[in-house]
């Protein structure tokens, strides 16, 4: 056994969501990929001569567009890093690079801020589409909001409800929500070029491609050749053609989730260096190499297979039994333990860019709804703070954390993460110190809103991860002592219910993680409407406040716009914070090249350079 322990150095990391998508398929094309998939692989084993590397993982992938709402979940972005290429990445350091084997961008100007993207020629789909200028034009048109029409929420839920001919893709990026314009096309059809109507921060980060563009079309019924698909699509983005649109709108929000391999190929095309070759729902999903792809990460190793269960013991179980090669679990003391206990592997002890939290649900006519008292906000406000002054985030770290990772303390940020600059002053001012465990004050809370107890809080999480059904037993007794009857809503299927079923649980427990260092990032989750703000809160001064920080360039005025938020996000009663997760990643002697990093993909950081040794 190998133990390697290091720290990430300080920096402004944001989050990205969890959530999971409905399952989806389209009637078969004519974007068949050149690598069909193959039934000799038996679950992520070696095939004749083939070199295969296998990694455990919590949760199972359900959609090919992250880009949208549902889909925007660790679980999906682990996959089409592997088998989608990009203008850039992160490195082991954290530094973005730019991958000028597959594309380039360049700042033209700062005023307006103007920047060109140019994909290179000869860079394709699997199926031998170009990916060009359409792809990128359909991901401004998606992510911008710019052609979102208004739709109705269902008041139980929360979710979008979209009408026949209604145009509505996902919520808007704050970053492209700034491009009004329709981008410019050049160079052959194979560049695009954004002008920012204000300045944005976090510009370089903000742009790419998402689904192919040519198969969004075929789906929205404009046309079965490529070509023609891809003109049709192009002509009713710049001309506006609302009939159009809807169908396409349609066809990207739900057209790409799925549980288990899809009977159309064009559903899973890829441009990156793997694709997709077998996908059996909720036990794994296997990559092999791309043939197609020409860019200069080329993987090492034949086949990527990621095999799937929540309990992070039966992984190491499997990576004991050479079932799996390597893992990142949320890992409990004993899962710690256990792994350290093996021979042949390594094992990394880190901070990830994760972060546990509890939100609140205020739109689905639950205890912490306004609606649900005839609408006085104050009313629900008080029942929120009354409901996480029981959180006992300190049994928490010190029971469930502390004995992995011995100096952890309870995270009070949103925004910050403990090592990140300007933290300590973000919690001195934030508002965080009234959310210390008091149940004296919970309870003269409801008294005061006048509520009566037991008060029902329906309580989402995996059922299955072990660390979280903890830490939903530590709430439930802290809970009953305030007035609260916390009903056991473990899922494993949790993710799905995010975005689409706040009608079945008031409080979610589960964890944000980062994956990039833009400073914008956290505005997609609290924003009014924002991508990853499930439940109905908004505050507008909050989102004005956003609006000057996707504007502002210098450090220290960002924390105090970040700290401004804060404040409002504590005063509110949005929800709460736990604690940072402590990252472990294992991974045996045999592969090699492994370098994991603490935000998204974490352990799947630099897949091109594993090797796996006989």
């Amino acid at each position: 056994m190998k133990i390697r322990r290091f720290s990430v150095a300080g920096a402004l990391f944001a989050t990205a969501a969890l959530a999971l998508g409905a399952c989806s398929t389209a009637e078969t094309g004519d974007d068949t990929p050149t690598t069909e998939p193959t039934s000799s692989q038996s679950e992520g084993g070696e095939t004749g001569g083939e070199k295969t590397v296998t990694v455990g993982w919590n949760q199972p992938f359900y959609s090919y567009n992250s880009a949208s709402s549902h889909g925007n979940a660790t679980a999906n972005a682990i996959i089409l890093y592997m088998t989608q290429a990009s203008f850039n990445y992160y490195d082991g350091d954290l530094n973005l690079v730019q991958d000028t084997s597959f594309g380039t961008y360049e700042k033209l100007s700062d005023d307006p801020l103007t920047v060109k993207y140019t994909i290179n020629e000869g860079v394709v789909w699997s199926d031998d589409t170009p990916v060009d200028a359409a792809d990128m034009l359909l991901y401004w048109a998606a992510v911008s909001g710019n052609f979102n029409d208004e739709v109705e929420y269902d008041e139980e839920t929360g979710e979008e409800i979209v009408g026949e001919n209604q145009v509505y893709f996902t919520a808007p990026s704050p970053g492209l929500a700034l491009v009004k314009d329709v981008p410019e096309i050049g160079d052959d059809g194979r560049s695009v070029t954004l002008v920012y109507s204000k300045p944005f921060a976090d510009w370089e980060t903000n742009f790419g491609y998402g689904v192919p563009a040519h198969v969004t079309a075929r789906l929205a019924g404009l046309g079965e050749d490529p070509a023609a698909a891809k003109e049709a699509l192009v002509k009713a983005i710049q001309e506006n053609d609302r009939a159009a649109l809807a169908k396409v709108s349609e066809a990207w929000r739900t057209g790409f989730d799925y549980t288990s391999l899809p009977s159309d190929p064009g559903l899973y095309l890829s441009s990156g260096p793997y694709i997709i070759t077998d996908f059996v729902e909720n036990q794994y999903i296997t990559l092999t190499k791309n043939p197609k792809y020409t860019g200069d990460l080329q993987g090492k190793v034949d086949n990527i297979t990621v095999r799937y269960n929540e309990d992070p013991q039966a992984l190491v179980q499997a990576l004991q039994n050479g079932e799996i090669d390597m893992l990142a679990p949320q890992a409990t003391a004993d899962t710690l333990a256990a792994l350290e206990a093996l021979e042949g592997v390594v094992v990394e002890s880190s901070l990830d860019g994760t972060y546990e939290h509890i939100d609140l649900v205020q739109n689905n006519g639950g205890p912490f709804d306004p609606a649900t008292y005839g609408g006085d906000a104050e009313k629900a406000r008080k029942v929120r703070q009354a409901f996480l002054l029981t959180i006992p985030r300190q049994q928490i770290v010190d029971q469930l954390i502390k004995p992995l990772q011995p100096d952890a303390e309870v995270r009070n940020s949103f925004i910050l993460q403990p090592d990140n600059p300007g933290y300590e002053e973000m919690v001195a001012n934030n508002g965080s110190a009234e959310y210390a465990q008091d149940i004296e004050k919970a309870k003269s809370l409801l008294a005061e809103a006048g509520v009566e107890t037991p008060v029902d809080v329906r309580f989402l999480y995996g059922a299955s991860n072990v660390r979280r059904a903890n830490e939903y037993t530590l709430i439930a007794e802290a809970a009953k002592e305030a007035g609260f009857n916390v009903i056991d809503g473990g899922d494993d299927n949790w993710g799905s219910m995010l975005a689409t079923a706040q009608d079945k649980y008031d409080a979610a427990l589960f964890g944000w993680q980062s994956t990039s260092l833009a400073v914008t990032e956290s505005d997609a989750n609290f924003r009014t409407g924002g991508v990853n703000n499930f439940y109905g809160y908004s505050n507008p001064e909050v989102d004005a406040l956003f609006d000057e920080l996707q504007v502002e360039t210098d450090p220290a005025r960002q924390l105090e716009i970040q700290i401004e938020v804060e404040k409002h996000l504590w005063a509110d009663a949005f929800g709460t914070t736990i604690f940072q997760f402590p990252g472990v990643n294992a991974w045996s002697e045999k592969v090699t090249g492994v370098d994991p990093i603490s935000i998204s993909p974490t352990i799947f950081h630099g897949f091109w350079n594993w090797d796996k040794v006989s």
